[in-house]
């Protein structure tokens, strides 16, 4: 949905269940929603989809890890509000399995576009991760590609969630690109596909120091110094794209 970054992706950018490599395994996903007809709905999605398939469903966040484990899951889709919490449980849940379960996708489901939230998901990383309104359940190709994604290792964001933190959080900065050097706006765009520093040198033909020293100085143009426990390389990369006009709004964050 890669690396430390993860792709930033828009929901609304089909990533077509074709890429799902020939013979794979079937992507296993794991439901944890204390809704029993939410969970219906969303296993309802899956029918028919021979390279996915629900192998267990959780009421609350604290059943969900051995299931994980029980059933050798590929990714989770959980609620954000849940037992025993019923805050931003989801979140924290995300968070946990970064740790344990580091190959997991974990795709987080919410209400409202909650920009806070979506921040807090991401801040130790995008890759394998993504954050959708609930309203997304009704349109079952967006659903089933963001699983490709994350299922893959990128990140997908609702496309409203990102106009709300581009209008709440950087909003105010995006003149500031029109301050980055030609070569400080090929290294953005490439952190904006979410390759690491030693991606970015290799495909510049620069070394690491160098492009250490480009990222720095995007930060520091963009007003990034602080990342306010947020990672500084997705707001980068999101007002990058937000800026480029991609997807409905901008992309993920």
């Amino acid at each position: 949905m890669e690396n430390a970054l993860g792709a930033v992706h828009d929901v609304n950018s089909s990533v077509a269940l074709e890429q799902v490599p020939a013979g794979r395994p079937p992507i296993r996903i794991v439901l944890a929603d204390d809704s029993y007809l939410a969970r219906v709905a969303l296993r309802h999605l899956f029918e028919g989809v021979s390279s996915m398939v629900v192998v267990g469903e959780c009421e609350d966040s604290e059943g969900v890890a051995p299931l994980i484990d029980t059933e050798r899951a590929d990714l989770l889709i959980t609620d954000i509000r849940m037992p025993p919490s019923d805050q931003d449980e989801g979140i924290r849940l995300a968070a946990r399995l970064r740790a344990t379960h580091p190959a997991l996708g974990v795709i987080v489901l919410s209400t409202y576009a909650e920009v806070a939230y979506a921040l807090k998901l991401f801040e130790s990383g995008c890759d394998s991760r993504g954050y959708l309104l609930k309203d997304r359940i009704r349109s079952r190709q967006q659903v089933l590609d963001a699983v490709v994604t994350v299922a893959g290792g990128g990140s997908v964001t609702d496309p409203t969630v990102v106009e709300e933190l581009v209008k709440s959080r950087i909003g105010h900065a995006r003149s500031r690109l029109d301050e980055l050097t030609p070569r400080e706006l090929e290294t953005l765009a490439l952190v904006a596909e979410g390759r690491s520093n030693a991606d970015i040198a290799e495909a510049l033909v620069l070394t690491k120091r160098a492009v250490e020293k480009h990222v720095n100085a995007i930060f520091a143009k963009l007003e990034l110094g602080d990342p306010d426990h947020v990672s500084r390389r997705v707001k980068a990369a999101l007002l990058y794209l937000a800026d480029r006009g991609v997807g409905a709004a901008p992309p993920s964050l």
